[in-house]
This record gives C-alpha cells, structure tokens and sequence, in this order.
C-alpha cells in the first residue's frame, strides 16, 4: 500500500506555487521531503493529506482522495500542522481526545497511551497554554497519533502525515518522536514528514523527496538524494556531504535506535 501523487498543481491566484509534482510513499518506510524555506513542501503535504485543492491525482491506499469523506480521511491519516494555536484553555488530556475517533472508555485508555509514547506522562489534567512550545507540539503529536493509534487495520495501513514534527525540540526529544515515527512504520504504517534537519533526516528516513521551487529536484533513498551537487542546487549555498567543517566540531545524534 502506498501514498501515490500524480502530477499534482497547486495556483495561489495566477501564479502556479507546486509544478507537476509526483511523489510516492510507502506503508512501512519514513518518507521525509526536504528542501529550502518556500520550496513548496507544505503546499505539498495538504495537498496529499486533501487539506489543499490540487489539480492531478492523489491515492491514498489505492483510493482517489477526492472522492473519500472527511471521516473516511480522518479514519485513514493524522495531520500534524507546522503550528497549532487553540483560544480556549484546554487541558492536556482534551487536546488529544479531539484525534480519538471513538469515545468513552477506549477514549479514556488512549489518552495516557498517547501522552507517554511522546514522552508526556502525567500531563493529562495540565493546561496547554502553560506548557512550553516544545511540549505542546508532543501534545498535538499525541493527538495526532491517537487519531490513527493502530497502524494498521482491517482496511490497510494508516498513515501519519508530519510538518515538521521536531521543530521546537531538544536533541533527545527529537529523537523521541523520529524513534516513535520509526516505530509505527516498522509496524506497517506510513509516515511522511516535512524535515528540515538532514543528519536527522538520513539517520531515519528511508526515501527522501527533495523540493526546491515547487518542483521535486529528486528523490530516493538517502545516499541518492543526500549529495553535494544536490543540496547545493536545492539550498543555494555551498554544502559538503560527511565532511567535518573547519571548525572541527559538529554534533550529531548517533543512534536511530
């Protein structure tokens, strides 16, 4: 099962801001899409998860999602968006039920399943707003994963569709939520994130879509997309792939597990 987008054209008035793209991801692997600030990679993701009307075709498991019900697509992915601002004074524990599907006691054992697998425990009764930036966005990730808890189901894979998902996050939670993403695609799930850390990147994706301008530059495994000529072309500056800086010091996660 996979996520299939066929030649997909997003305009904002006359100007066309996504040319032609095709992409695909698969159920069981990380793909994460790269590329500079305004290269169109969030453009990209609503139109995939049909946040965004597009032109072109995209297939969610085989199914056109133009014509799946919004419940049917919340049924199938969790939307993670680059930022989420709520008005009211949530607490932690009602942020996440909003991505449960059913309610009640199934509900109820989700949200500390939800909470702890992004490294929240005990946070159900906190309010949001007083939670730092960083802890917030593991509250969205936690209802996003709820929404979609099993990665798969009697109909195939789900998918969790990320923008951005360690944005505002230490080294070590970065890892959190790379290692949880991990986790549901060996489990049979799809995950697509938008990354802008590309050690991070390499060190768990298993394809990478790299976006420059609104078209796909390339795309392929880590090693056929991570090279110097590539990422100059795409960043617009010089950049050298396993090359320690002059400085001598770089610091890097070395573990994906």
């Amino acid at each position: 099962m996979s996520l299939i987008a066929t030649d997909i054209r997003v305009s904002l008035g006359r100007k066309e801001i996504l040319h032609a793209v095709s992409v695909e991801a698969r159920a069981g692997e990380i793909t994460a899409i790269v590329g500079p600030n305004g290269s169109g990679k969030t453009t990209l993701m609503r139109s995939l998860t049909g946040e965004l009307p597009s032109r072109g075709r995209i297939a969610l498991n085989g199914r056109d999602i133009a014509r799946m019900s919004p419940e049917e697509l919340a049924q199938r992915r969790g939307v993670l968006p680059q930022a989420a601002a709520l008005s009211f004074p949530f607490t932690v524990a009602e942020v996440v039920r909003i991505g449960v599907e059913a309610r009640g006691e199934r509900a109820e054992a989700l949200v500390p399943a939800a909470l702890a697998a992004v490294d929240l425990p005990g946070f159900s009764g906190r309010l949001y707003q007083e939670l730092s930036g960083g802890e917030q966005q593991r509250v969205q990730l936690a209802r996003v994963l709820a929404q979609v808890w099993q990665p798969v189901d009697a109909d195939g894979p789900r998918w969790l569709m990320l923008d951005e998902p360690v944005s505002s996050l230490d080294i070590a939670h970065q890892l959190t939520v790379m290692r949880l993403a991990a986790d549901y695609a060996q489990a049979g799930g799809g995950v697509v994130a938008i990354m802008h850390d590309l050690n991070l990147t390499a060190l768990f994706a298993q394809k990478l879509v790299l976006m420059s301008g609104g078209r796909v530059l390339c795309q392929g495994r880590p090693g056929e997309v991570l090279t110097d000529d590539s990422l100059s072309l795409a960043y617009g500056c010089r950049l050298r792939v396993n090359a320690v800086p002059d400085s001598g010091i770089w610091v890097l996660p070395h573990a994906a597990a």
